[in-house]
C-alpha cells in the first residue's frame, strides 16, 4: 500500500455514528408509501382548479404512512402533466404552509407527479437515481399510493423539494439566492437591468431583498467574456464541474425538456461558501427521449452528444463551452466517465426490481393514462400512442438504453475507451461517515478489492489521494475541511469509476 497524500493517514477507530439526513427514511429503497388527502370542503376539486393559476395552497388534512399532518397546504402543479386528459393531476404538498415548521422525516414539501407520458412509471425515478449516484445535484424520488377523501387516486412518483433543506444537505449552506430557470431560463444576455429577466426566472429565496445582481453577473460572464477569458471568468462564478455532470446526464437520457433542449426546468443556487452558482436538476419525467422537439425516434436515439437546439446562441452554456477546445474536452472527459454506467447490465435488473415493487399498485390504478399491458411492454419495448400530430413513440426503457448506448459508443470511439460497467458494488462498498460532517470524517473500504481514491473540491483541486487502499481499511481525514461540497472519486482495479458526495456543514 502506497500513500500519495500526506493529509490522509490510517486510523483504526472502532466507534462512530452514521449521520441521518432529512428524508433518508422517506426516500429509502424498496418502499411504496401511502399519502391520504382529506378535504373538508365539499367543492374542493373546483377550488383546486381555481387556485392553479396563482399557485395558491388550500388547507387539507394529510396523512403520510399513518402520521396525520393537519392543515397542510395542497395545490395542483405542472403544465403539460396537469393539462393531460383524466382526473389524475399532479399535486404539490407543503406541510408548513399553514402550520409552522410541520415536517415529515425533516421535510416540508413534496411534489406528487402523475406519470404523464410514461407508461412505465419509472422514467423520473431512474434518471434522478442515476444523477444522485454520480454526485450530480438532483432531488430524490420515491413512490406513493395517493388517496383523495378515501378514494385510491393512483400511484404517484414523489419528488423531493428544492429548498433550504436540500441546499444544506448538498452544499452546506442555504442562505444564497436560489433561482428557478423557468419559464424561459435560456441564460442569454438581455442587458444589466433586473427587470429584463423577471419574466424568465423565478427567485425562490431572499424574495424580500430581491437582488438579482449575482445572476446578472453570471450571465454577463457567460455571454460577454472574450473567448480567451471565458474559462477563467465563468469558473469564477459558476461550478463548471457540476454543470458537466448535468449536461452529460441529460444527453445520456435525452431529456430535452431541460436546459439542453427547451431551455428550462432547472435551479441555480448561489453557493455562499464558494461564491459560485450551482446547477440543480428538476423535472425529469421526460427522460428516455419522451420530449421530441420535432425530432424523429431515430434522431432521438442517435442524438449527438454535442447537440444544441437551434438557434445555437440561445443556449450559451453549451454553445460557448463547445467553442473552447479545453472546455469541450473537459465535457467529453466527463462523458467518458459516466458512459460506462449507462448500460443494460447496469439498468435492466434495476428496472425489473422497481417494476416488481410498483406492479400491484400500477394494476390497481384505474385513473392512469395507460393500460397494464402498456406498462409491461414499455419496460423493454416501444409503445406507440395516438396523438393530435400522429402516432407518438414512447421508447421502451431497456431498448432505449441499448440503442442510445450503441450510438454514443460510435460517437465517442475516438475520444474515450468505452468499457462495460465495472463492479456494481463499488460505490456502496466505500463508506464516508459522518456525512454530512463538520469537517473531519472517515473513509472505509468494505469491498474485497483494492481501490484508488481521490478527494476533490468543486474547483477540481485534488486535496488528497490514496492508491491501493485494501479491503477493510479505514482512513481518517485529520484536518477539518471548510464548509461546502466535496467529491470522492473511486476507481477499482478494472478502471471503473464512481463518485461519492461529501457535505461539510458549519459547526
Amino acid at each position: 500500500m502506497k500513500q500519495i497524500a500526506t493529509v490522509l493517514f490510517l486510523c483504526f477507530a472502532t466507534s462512530f455514528s452514521f449521520a441521518q439526513n432529512e428524508g433518508d427514511q422517506f426516500f429509502a429503497e424498496g418502499i411504496v408509501h401511502e399519502i391520504h388527502l382529506d378535504f373538508l370542503q365539499l367543492g374542493y376539486w373546483d377550488s383546486l382548479v381555481a387556485n392553479k393559476p396563482s399557485e395558491t395552497y388550500m388547507k387539507c388534512d394529510v396523512t403520510i404512512d399513518g402520521t396525520l399532518y393537519p392543515d397542510t397546504g395542497v395545490r395542483f402543479k405542472g403544465n403539460s402533466s396537469y393539462n393531460g386528459p383524466g382526473q389524475k393531476k399532479p399535486f404539490k404538498l407543503d406541510l408548513a404552509e399553514f402550520v409552522d415548521d410541520q415536517k415529515h422525516d425533516g421535510l416540508k414539501q413534496f411534489s406528487l407527479n402523475n406519470g404523464f407520458k410514461d407508461p412505465s412509471f419509472l422514467r423520473e425515478k431512474l434518471a434522478l437515481d442515476f444523477m444522485n449516484q454520480h454526485g450530480i445535484a438532483a432531488p430524490r424520488c420515491t413512490f406513493s399510493r395517493l388517496y383523495l377523501n378515501g378514494v385510491y387516486w393512483g400511484l404517484y412518483a414523489v419528488v423531493e423539494d428544492i429548498g433550504k433543506t436540500f441546499l444544506s444537505q448538498h452544499f452546506g449552506n442555504n442562505d444564497g439566492n436560489l433561482f428557478k430557470g423557468d419559464p424561459h431560463g435560456s441564460l442569454t444576455w438581455k442587458g444589466d437591468q433586473q427587470a429584463n429577466y423577471l419574466g424568465d426566472y423565478e427567485l425562490k429565496t431572499n424574495e424580500d431583498l430581491n437582488d438579482w445582481s449575482d445572476l446578472i453577473a453570471l450571465l454577463d460572464a457567460l455571454n460577454n467574456s472574450p473567448a480567451s477569458d471565458l474559462p477563467t471568468a465563468l469558473a469564477a462564478r459558476f461550478n463548471l464541474d457540476g454543470w458537466y455532470g448535468h449536461w452529460v446526464a441529460h444527453s445520456l437520457f435525452v431529456n430535452l425538456d431541460s436546459y439542453v433542449g427547451s431551455g428550462h426546468n432547472y435551479y441555480l443556487y448561489h453557493n455562499e461558501d464558494t461564491d459560485r452558482f450551482e446547477f440543480i436538476a428538476w423535472d425529469e419525467n421526460e427522460a428516455f427521449g419522451n420530449f421530441k422537439m420535432m425530432l424523429s425516434q431515430q434522431q432521438i436515439l442517435s442524438l449527438p452528444y454535442t447537440h444544441i437546439p437551434q438557434p445555437f446562441n440561445q443556449r450559451p452554456l453549451m454553445n460557448r463551452l463547445l467553442q473552447d477546445a479545453t472546455l469541450k474536452q473537459t465535457y467529453t472527459d466527463r462523458y467518458c466517465e459516466l458512459l460506462p454506467y449507462f448500460t443494460n447490465e447496469a439498468f435492466d435488473g434495476r428496472i425489473d426490481s422497481l417494476a416488481d415493487l410498483i406492479r400491484p399498485h400500477v394494476y390497481e390504478d384505474t385513473k392512469k393514462t395507460y393500460t397494464n399491458e402498456q406498462f409491461e411492454q414499455n419496460l423493454s419495448q416501444d409503445v406507440n400512442l395516438p396523438s393530435p400530430n400522429g402516432p407518438m413513440v414512447v421508447s421502451g426503457l431497456k431498448s432505449f438504453i441499448s440503442a442510445r448506448r450503441a450510438a454514443l459508443e460510435q460517437q465517442l470511439a475516438a475520444s474515450c475507451a468505452v468499457s462495460a460497467v465495472g463492479n456494481p458494488k463499488l460505490k456502496s462498498a466505500i463508506t464516508l461517515f459522518p456525512n454530512p460532517s463538520t469537517g473531519q470524517f472517515f473513509i472505509e473500504n468494505n469491498d474485497g478489492i483494492s481501490v484508488e481514491l481521490g478527494l476533490f473540491d468543486l474547483s477540481g483541486k485534488q486535496l488528497g489521494a490514496w492508491q491501493g487502499m485494501p479491503s477493510k481499511e479505514r482512513l481518517e481525514w485529520p484536518a477539518p475541511l471548510a464548509a461546502g461540497l466535496y467529491l470522492l472519486k473511486i476507481q477499482d482495479e478494472n478502471g471503473a469509476i464512481s463518485i461519492k458526495r461529501l457535505v461539510v456543514t458549519r459547526d
